[in-house]
């Protein structure tokens, strides 16, 4: 399962000078001060049931890393507290080299951040000069060939501080669970999806995702088993159908079928420790659970935090878990693809699939409905990311924008109308490639931080081809 919870190290830093009298340059004093108050501040702050800090109390000149063995006792410390992204506080002019031997040690997503120099003395002394240090230690990170982020030179007390601090903690919890991905492949591909073919090997290689095949009479064994062993949770999950949806007169007859196989793909992302999952939907499932169709129960899973992407799309599957994580797990990314325009507005699409959304982005005048096992419903209003990562000759892209919602005609699965700012510069791009039709939908923007999320990955590189996406 995906991992929502973060470990960041706070590294305070100043320059390696003498030590000077207070109310001149670059002091030790002021810088020791800033120190204490900035990460202070942080963790009183933006401590949360995701995010939690390791900071270097008891580490170099009062608690500031300043020179080699400094850095080398905050490396030691980082790595065995298991952080997973470091900040690091330049209180004065920083010292880059020991900010880039810490970066290159730990391997982590590293943000700098210069807080604001707003101390001025009478005399035209100032004391600490942190914007000025932090292109020197940007520089360091570019010649070590280190990817970081940057959060604006601000007070720690501002909205953009918090801003830039969230945006860079949702990049370290993406990094985080898309290092070591473990994604369940259940059956094979559609055969007519050549689509949606893609290269193990590589992903492998290149992001060191684990892909962990399991075939369809896996599958039908361990529904067996559930069905036997497992009564009253399929029961619980019957009545959820039940309690949710307005059902045809088809769809009942499924019911304990769906809530067994819904059991047993839970049971599945246990048994094998998978992340999330691609999975076959409408050639082998029918086939093999007497003309079962697996739609709503993806949904319903979804809503429980496993991510299942249809029709056996592996990079969908892996832009789910993204867009998961971007938000902590608190909102569920679902697949809509690119299906037809709006009879009347030449910017709206339909983002469209048979029936696997979650329950909880349900519009709420939109009656759930099952028909013939499918989910029917409106997706509700707002502002939704819509992105995909997808390759061409061993070259991956992230293609991402937004689109709000808009009226338009009601029709049959689970679907919104996408408004968007050039719908034509997507459709153009969608077909030169390498992308499909396939996308994940989440609502909010993260945009941002996909686009920062990319550069922690030298083989995938965000598309910029569409302008004001």
């Amino acid at each position: 399962m995906l991992n929502y919870k973060l470990k960041i190290g706070l590294a305070p830093m100043r320059r390696n000078t003498t030590n000077r009298p207070p109310r001149t340059f670059l002091t030790w004093t002021s810088a020791e001060e800033r120190g204490h108050r900035f990460v202070d501040y942080i963790e009183k702050n933006f401590t949360s049931e995701n995010v939690e800090f390791v900071d270097i109390k008891g580490i170099g000149c009062n608690d500031l890393m300043f020179d080699d063995d400094s850095a080398a006792a905050v490396v030691e410390r980082f790595q065995a507290e298991k952080v997973d992204a470091v900040i690091i506080i330049n209180t004065n002019f920083g010292n880059e080299e020991i900010a880039a031997d810490v970066a290159k040690a730990l391997g982590k997503p590293v943000a700098l951040w210069a807080p604001l120099d707003d101390e001025y003395y009478e005399d035209g002394m100032r004391p600490t000069d942190s914007q000025c240090g932090l292109f020197g230690v940007s520089r360091q990170m570019q010649r070590y060939g280190i990817p970081f982020s940057h959060i604006p030179c601000c007070r720690v007390e501002s909205e953009e501080f918090k801003e830039g601090f969230e945006r860079f903690a949702r990049v370290a919890c993406m990094v985080k669970n898309f290092t070591g991905l473990r994604i369940g492949q259940i059956g094979t591909r559609p055969a007519p999806f050549f689509s949606v073919i893609w290269n193990e090997g590589e992903l492998m290689q290149k992001f060191g995702i684990r892909i962990v095949p399991i075939n369809m009479a896996t599958v039908q064994d361990r529904f067996n088993k559930t069905k036997e062993e497992k009564a009253e949770e399929i029961a619980k999950y019957v009545q959820v159908f039940k309690d949710n949806y307005k059902m045809d007169e088809l769809t009942p007859q499924y019911l304990e079928r769906m809530a067994c196989l819904l059991v047993t793909y839970k049971g599945l992302f246990e048994e094998f420790k998978l992340d999330v999952m691609s999975a076959e939907c409408w050639t082998a499932t029918p086939v093999m659970f007497d003309g079962m169709a697996p739609c709503a129960v993806y949904g319903i899973l979804n809503d429980l935090g496993y991510l299942i992407s249809c029709e056996s799309d592996m990079h969908c599957a892996m832009t789910m878990a993204l867009l998961s994580a971007a938000s902590f797990g608190k909102e569920r990314p679902f697949l809509g693809e690119f299906t037809v325009r709006h009879p009347e507005n030449r910017n709206a699409e339909l983002l469209w699939h048979c029936g696997p959304f979650p329950l909880s982005v349900k519009a709420p005048d939109s009656q759930a409905r099952l028909v013939n096992q499918r989910e029917w419903f409106r997706a509700k209003d707002g502002e939704y990311t819509v992105a995909r990562l997808d390759q061409e000759n061993g070259d991956y892209m992230m293609l991402a924008g937004t689109c709000h919602t808009t009226p338009g005609p009601q029709t049959h699965g689970t679907y919104l109308w996408g408004e968007f700012n050039d719908l034509q510069a997507w459709e153009d791009r969608l077909l030169d490639g390498p992308y499909i039709h396939h996308f994940v939908e989440m609502a909010g923007d993260y945009t941002k931080e996909l686009r920062e999320f990319c550069k922690y990955f030298q083989n995938l590189k965000m598309d910029d081809t569409i302008k004001g996406k």
